[in-house]
Parts: C-alpha cells; structure tokens; sequence
C-alpha cells in the first residue's frame, strides 16, 4: 500500500492524553501525510462522517455518549463502507471476538502499541476492508449472474446438503432459498425416470466418486415441491478447494418441454405429410414392410394402389394453391374413410396417394376397395363456393405376386398407374409383368441424358433470395434446366433421379457448379453485387471421394472467391455418415465456402449434430411455408426453426413464398432471407442480371 493510502483519518477519542499520544505517533511517521481529524463524542463522528469522507476510523470504544459494542455499530450505521479500528483499555478476548464480528478490522489495546506498530495496523486494516468490499462485490457479480442465466443452478456441500439455489431453481423445484438450504439434495432436488417412476441413483455421490462431471440419464423428471413434473437435463460437477479436494457439487438443469415438443412434431413431421397429415414415403414403405411379414405368418396377400389425381393440376394453376391443397386434404379424409382402420393411406408428393390394404384374402377384396375408391373420390368436392371434380386412376400390385418387398410392390403398382391412365380416366389396372412403359420411358431418358451435356442441351436459370431486411437481392441458386431436342422442357423431377441412378450425376452436377462458378464470376467482374450463389449437390456428388479435389479445382480454375458460394444440402445427404460429414464440411468451411442444409424439416435429424456440423444456413422447405397461409393455426415448424437457427447463429432463408401474407409473416418472425415466385420465378442469366442492376426491393411493400 502506498503511502497515501490514508490521507485522511478520523479519531473518536475523549481522552486528551491518549489524543496527544496519538498524534505524536502521527508525527513520527509523517511521511504518510495523514490528515488527522479529531472528535471527542459519537454524537460528533455522526455529524463528522454524514457531510465528510475519510480513510479509516480509529475509534474508543469508550466515549462519553455511548459504550463498547453500541459505539461500533453506531459507527458502522454512519460509514458502513469506511474500515474501522478500535481502541480500548481492556484487554478483553470476549469483547474482541464480538468487535470483530460487528465488522471492525483491528482491536488495538492502549498502551501496547507503538507508533509503527499503529501505522502498520492502519495499513493492514485497510487494505483488509478493501480485499472484503472486492470480495462482496465478486460474490454480488456471481449472484447476480447465477440469477440472470436461464438454468438452474444448485450447489451442496460434501455432505449433500445444499447451500445455495438461483432464482431459476427456485421457481422450478418450487423450494424458497431459505427454506431449501441446509437441506439433503435429494429432498429438494427429486429426480425419477419418467418410464420406471424409480428415483434416480444420487448424481453427487456420483460426480464426487469419479470426480467429473456427469449427466443425468435420458427421460428425467424433476417432482417439484407441489407435486408437478418437469422433464429435465442437467449436469453435476464437483467443487473443489485449494488443495484439490472436492468440497460439494454444483447442479445445473434446465426444462426440455418445449425442446421435447418441437422434436416430437419434426419427428411427426419426418413421418408424415406436412399438408394431409397421412403417413409419408419413409413410414409407408415401414408398413408395407410389417403387413409383408404379417401376410408372410398369415398366408395372406397384401395391396398396394397407387392413385393418381387427373384434373387437379387445372385446378391448382386457375384457382390457387391454397385451393389446390384443400381439395388434396379433402381427398385425403375420403381416402381414409373408405379403407379399414388398419389400413395406410399415404401421399407421395403432389396429387399421388399410396393405399396399403393388408391382410386381404383375395383379389376381389382389393377390386372392390380400389373401386370404392374411384367412386368416393369423383364426387364433387365443396371448397370455397367451388363445386371441384377431380378423378382418379389407381394401379394395383399384390405381395407376393408382384413382387416381395415395399420398394418393388410400390414401383409395380406406379407402373400399373401409368397404364391406367393410358386406358383413360377413372380407371384402375392391375400389374402385369409385360408392362414396361415406364421402364422404357426411363431407358430413354437415361439414353438422352448420355448425349444432353456434349450437344450443350442443359442451360442453368437462377432464382434471387431476398434480404428480408433490406429488400435486396442477397443472392441466387442456380437450378439445371433441360431441354431435349424433340421433347422439349424435361423437368428437373424427371431427369434427375435418372441421372443419379445411372451415375451420370456426378458429370451433370460438375457441369452446374462451373457454370454457376463462372456465371457468379462474370457478374462481379461488371460490378454487379450478387451475395452468395447458392448450387444445390445430390448425396451421390456429395460422398464421391473426389467432391472436395473438385469443388476447389472449379473455384481456382475459375477464380471465384470460396466466399461467393454456398452449396445447398439435404438432411439426409447431412445425416447418411455424420463422422464423414463433419469433416468434408469443415474443409469446405476452412477454405471459405458456406453450407446450407436444403428442404429444413422434411428429413429427420438430430439437433445434436446440427450443432457440431460446419453449416451457415437452413432453408425452410416451402412445405413448412406453405402452411403459414393453409394452415395459420400449424406454423410451429416455421417459428421453431427459426428461432432454433437463430439460437445457433445461423441463417435462415424460407423457399416457395408466394403470397404477400407468406412473406408478411416471415418478416414478423425475423426470418432473415427469402425466394419464391413471389419476388421471382427462376430465370435466365441475362434477365438476372437485369435483376441485379433494378433490383426488386419494391416487392417488399407491394
């Protein structure tokens, strides 16, 4: 302590002798410039202390207005943050236990102490009553945070009892600070498993034993005080003192309901149709998978019909989408209510259905249901005034006759669809091995794919996404166009799948990411602010040994900045290999390139995961989006991603706007980018240049 850590002094002393004393021992040790200010009464030091700032108070305890422990603790009401020393005639151990617990920083006994030996005593006490005010302060701070944070938070000591408990755990085991502490843990902190309702082994024996931290088992609950539960995670981790030795525990949980519900409702949403609500691809072909095996026990037959809509693409494109999905929900509830309970009835995708009829004895059962039907479906549909008529063709495959798994039963009763149709409208077909219509229109397209690169039949067109923001363009995504010499326009749902079952992917999509790389860069070179260009890689692309050699070789050759690209994946391509994954996307990531898991939702994985991997972006799927104006009340999905990205820092970008209340409601929620028809269809490079000069801000408040 330097010597102008006392500059000013009060003393509270009535005796002239010790006074006189006093200040020659000041004298003696006048380098310290102390300013000695004397008083002889309490009542004086009041006055004093209420309009003046001193050091330090050296107080006798002994005065002519009060006595003892009354003068400490009149002295500590007036200057409670001023160090305090007092001097005494007694030497009394009693009196001095009690002074210093009033709050005093030294006992000093008159005629005792030299004029060294005061100074030092003043230092020390001083800088005592500094280390404890930085201390309150501290434990103020950590108190304050452990109040602030949104866990709770429970320490113990090494025997189990607790010692503290924030305002968070407060609340959520419904135990008051005062009433908890000095309690076992076990008592206020309940823990069952929520499947065997068993009270969990004790997590502080455990954290101590092994001396780490250690987490609760999965499909906790927390019995609060009045009874309620609470599903829980937490950790426990040992506290320590100097010496290593584990002193007590501190508890750290939090309550996962809300998390629980959003990953029932994705794990709803990565088994079922986002519109109709019926079972989708993946736990269809589940099923058919379990009725193979029951019809397999049971030497029964199963059916599965494919139905297809003819009519409701008019229907869609004149009167709307959101027409268009209410008839798809009304076919749906017709559907379900013309087959058994045990029964599947699943959507596909557009206006295809998939029925499975288990357990059926013959033939003529599923005849009479795929006719049932036929007819439940061409009845009018009453949607908005709108009397909509809609039929049906259904093909028919049936185990074991057409095949001995979901995938070739499904394939054969698709097959058997596209002759129906052939046979006109509201018509139904049974499979027959002879038909290969689609397995020849597939051949085909295989067979004209193989030439489309090299006679230069591929064009790219790009869509703009939209800072939702500002108003500007914030990008593009490239998608593949083709079109066939005598076909005309092939759709993208058509020739890609073929081109991934043939392998001519990999040729395909190393096309578009030159073309987009060398597109992006001619737009810069003209000053053009493009943002990022968004190229979309199949799984195939993605696992090909040589995807990472060939990104790179595509942005040196044509020197595009890493920056300007982000590359567009599904959940599935994400959670195939996770391990695998995690390291190609942070290669990617190191050398500047950005990721965006594609079609956000409509998959299924784990947030866990999300987390670790390398990733800018995720893309609502315009499934999700759809919703916000068929379905206002089923928007969960839309906020929960977008909160959930926001929570990890990542970007989000909504597909498929096409509506002023769409965009109206992303813009409500924060949702940071956007693309759909309502600011663009996909188009050219010129016209998108073009949107890049004008830009297409005024879209925003149309």
């Amino acid at each position: 302590m330097n010597k102008r850590s006392i500059r000013v002094l009060l003393l509270v002393e009535d005796n002239p002798g010790d006074v006189r004393l006093l200040r020659e021992m000041f004298r003696e040790q006048n380098s310290l410039r102390t300013e000695l200010t004397q008083v002889e009464t309490m009542r004086e030091a009041e006055t004093h202390l209420a309009s003046s700032t001193v050091d330090i108070i050296l107080l006798d305890l002994g005065l002519p207005d009060t006595q003892g422990l009354e003068t400490i603790r009149r002295a500590r009401a007036v200057a409670p943050h001023v160090p305090l020393v007092v001097l005494t005639s007694m030497d009394d151990e009693s009196l001095a236990a009690q002074a210093f617990q009033a709050g005093v920083q030294d006992y000093l006994i008159k005629g005792q102490i030299d004029a060294r030996g005061l100074l030092r005593a003043l230092r020390y006490a001083v800088e005592r009553k500094s280390m404890q005010e930085e201390l309150f302060q501290e434990k103020e701070l950590a108190q304050v945070t452990l109040n602030s944070i949104g866990d709770a938070v429970i320490c113990t000591d090494i025997s189990g009892n607790i010692t503290f408990l924030n305002l968070v755990a407060i609340r959520m085991t419904g135990w008051s600070r005062d009433e908890a502490v000095g309690r076992p843990m076990p008592e206020v902190f309940r823990v069952l498993d929520a499947t065997s309702r068993k009270t969990i082994p004790n997590p502080m024996e455990m954290a101590v034993a092994r001396n780490l931290t250690v987490h609760l088992p999965s499909n906790c609950i927390l019995i609060q005080r009045g009874g309620s539960e609470i599903p829980i995670e937490d950790s426990v981790a040992p506290i320590h003192d100097r010496a290593g030795q584990a002193t007590g525990v501190v508890i750290i949980f939090r309550d996962v309901s809300s998390s629980q519900t959003m990953a029932v409702q994705m794990a709803h949403s990565a088994h079922h149709d986002f519109l109709t609500g019926l079972p989708n691809r993946m736990l269809l072909n589940d099923r058919v998978g379990q009725a193979i095996a029951a019809a397999r026990r049971s030497m029964e037959k199963v059916a599965v019909l494919f139905l297809d809509l003819d009519g409701f693409k008019h229907i869609n494109d004149s009167l709307g989408h959101s027409i268009g999905d209410r008839l798809l929900q009304s076919i749906a509830r017709r559907l379900v209510d013309s087959v058994r309970g045990t029964d599947t009835v699943s959507r596909q995708g557009g206006d295809e259905f998939v029925v499975l009829l288990s357990e059926i004895e013959s033939l003529e059962n599923a005849e009479t249901t795929v006719k049932r039907l036929l007819q439940v479906g061409s009845e009018p549909h009453a949607i908005d005034q709108h009397d909509l008529h809609v039929t049906s063709c259904i093909g028919v495959s049936i185990f074991p006759d057409d095949g001995l798994d979901a995938e070739t039963l499904i394939k054969n009763a698709d097959t058997a669809m596209y002759q129906a149709k052939e046979n006109g409208r509201q018509s139904y077909q049974f499979f027959k091995p002879a038909m290969n219509v689609r397995a020849v229109e597939r051949q085909s397209i295989e067979g004209s794919l193989r030439r489309a690169l090299e006679r230069q039949e591929f064009a790219l067109h790009y869509q703009p996404k939209i800072n939702l923001r500002t108003g500007e363009i914030s990008g593009a995504e490239a998608l593949i166009r083709w079109t066939h010499p005598t076909r005309g326009s092939v759709s993208p749902g058509q020739f890609i799948p073929v081109a991934e079952d043939c392998g001519l992917i990999l040729q395909i999509g190393n096309w578009v990411l030159r073309e987009a790389c060398q597109q992006a860069r001619i737009w810069l070179d003209a000053g053009l602010t493009l943002g990022r260009m968004g190229v979309n890689i199949s799984a195939i692309e993605f696992r090909n040994e040589n995807f990472l050699g060939g990104v790179f070789a595509i942005l040196n050759e044509t020197g595009l900045d890493p920056t300007a690209l982000e590359l567009e994946l599904t959940e599935s391509v994400l959670m195939k290999r996770p391990d695998a994954t995690s390291s190609v996307l942070q290669a990617l990531r190191a050398k500047g390139v950005r990721v965006a898991v594609d079609d956000f939702g409509t998959g299924y994985s784990s947030l866990s995961y999300l987390q670790k991997f390398s990733i800018d972006a995720l893309k609502i799927d315009q499934s999700f989006v759809r919703r916000i104006t068929t379905a206002p009340g089923e928007t969960t999905i839309v906020t929960a991603v977008i909160s959930m990205a926001r929570s990890l820092k990542l970007r989000v970008v909504a597909e498929g706007v096409e509506t002023l209340k769409e965009l109206e409601f992303l813009q409500a929620h924060h949702c940071d980018e956007a693309q759909g028809y309502y600011f663009s269809r996909p188009v050219p490079a010129g016209q998108f240049a073009r949107l890049l000069q004008t830009g297409i801000s005024e879209t925003l408040h149309r």
